[in-house]
């Protein structure tokens, strides 16, 4: 590994890459640490809610930085935009079907609806945060100030993870997040030391038993594949059928998904809880009063983990279907004269695949629940709630880690390639 990366930077391209990305990486984290005017963020309490929006935010949230929306509206924009591939043709056609002028169009309108998205979150998180006193009683021209700001922010993080995306080292979003949480890393270990007492040493060793057997979970299942063995009718040089074949397989991944089915829940599971606070911030006291009702609920933690555990089982199902086409498998197999072994091709191969991913997903999508919801699970066997194992920060570290080991593998093999012409 450690030969691998010190070849890395002997390539001037790979190297150039890496180091733009990591000044944009410590541009995000000069931005994130860059409070918005006239806030306290001392006052900021701590809830599970909380911790997914700083989680989400890259660690702007906890700052109550100008960037404290982190790229949530952005993401949300591309939820909807997603949904509306599965319930309008017009839109799966041109996300599809359309090539890099439709992916370009289908880019430009979530980026035009992240703008109104940002400006409303925004709005509803002044709210939430006027609740805990982090902002106090400001008038209509600071709010607009604080809108802009957020909002610019917003817009400026999703300029930065789409130059880290166009690279084609990791996902910009997920860079971004993952930049965050190491971030973070240095003050929880101050902080855990600060902490430490003999006494708490049993469930140090079962907090680091809990990180390691996590870990080595995500890395199982990330990289868990399913071989679907596929052969090819060998073709003669006049192009006729010969009488052997060629064997190959496709491989299909058990987490196909990656980390965005818990980004997207996330993202919806955080919403409820910054309109109970906006709610809680009316004058109107029957508004007051679901807000109030909104926020306890979703304080719960047996329904807030409900939730979230089947919100990620849902997007990892749905982000399946959006990238995983069984019917433009088959067809492309079908073309190129190859078949599933005891499969007919057509319509039969398209439902052995549909079988065979929905069984795959279904364990994926389990496994992914349980590692969003694990903080919820360790913090009942943990008295010592800093060392509650962030299930989610790890999944998304290990994921990142690993894509970008992939990545830059391809790069390598590019340039030995280029090397050999």
């Amino acid at each position: 590994m450690l030969e691998k990366m010190m070849k890395v930077f002997t390539i001037p391209d790979l190297r150039m890459k890496i180091l733009f990305i990591l000044a944009l990486l410590v541009v995000f984290r000069v931005a994130a640490n860059i409070p918005l005017p006239g806030v306290n963020p001392s006052a900021l309490g701590d809830s599970q809610a909380f911790g997914l929006l700083n989680l989400f935010s890259g660690g702007g949230f906890s700052a109550i930085s100008i960037v404290l929306l982190g790229l949530g509206p952005y993401i949300t924009a591309s939820i909807i935009m997603q949904l509306l591939t599965m319930i309008m043709p017009s839109v799966e056609r041109m996300h599809k079907e359309e090539g890099d002028a439709g992916r370009q169009k289908f880019n430009t309108i979530t980026r035009i609806l992240t703008v109104p998205l940002a400006i409303m979150q925004t709005f509803a998180m002044i709210a939430l945060l006027k609740t805990q006193g982090v902002i106090g009683d400001v008038s209509m021209f600071d709010t607009a100030v604080l809108v802009t700001i957020a909002t610019a922010g917003t817009i400026f993080l999703m300029w930065l993870g789409e130059l880290i995306t166009e690279k084609k080292l990791g996902n910009g979003v997920s860079v971004m997040i993952f930049a965050g949480i190491v971030a973070s890393v240095p003050s929880l270990l101050i902080q855990l030391a600060s902490t430490f007492s003999v006494q708490d040493l049993g469930q140090y060793v079962l907090y680091i038993a809990m990180t390691i057997i996590t870990i080595a979970g995500v890395v199982f299942v990330s990289e868990g594949q399913r071989i679907v063995p596929i052969s090819y009718a060998r073709r003669t040089r006049s192009g006729a059928a010969g009488t052997g074949h060629a064997r190959t397989h496709l491989p299909i991944k058990v987490n196909q998904a990656g980390v965005i089915p818990i980004i997207f829940a996330i993202s919806l599971v955080t919403f409820p809880t910054l309109i109970g606070g906006f709610l809680q911030a009316s004058s109107n006291p029957r508004f007051a009063s679901i807000g109030e009702s909104m926020s306890a609920f979703f304080a719960n933690p047996v329904f807030y983990g409900g939730l979230y555990f089947a919100l990620v089982v849902l997007f990892t199902y749905f982000y399946t279907a959006v990238i995983f086409d069984p019917n433009k498998i088959a067809k492309n197999l079908q073309k190129q004269g190859g078949y599933i072994d005891g499969v007919r091709p057509g319509e039969e191969t398209v439902e052995h695949l549909s079988h065979i991913v929905s069984r795959i997903t279904l364990f994926g999508a389990l496994f992914l629940g349980l590692i969003a919801i694990l903080p919820l699970m360790a913090g009942a066997l943990l008295d010592n709630t800093n060392l509650a194992v962030g299930g989610t920060s790890i999944l998304i570290v290990v994921s990142v880690v690993i894509e970008l080991i992939k990545q830059i593998d391809a790069q390598l093999v590019m340039h030995n390639y280029e090397k050999i012409q």
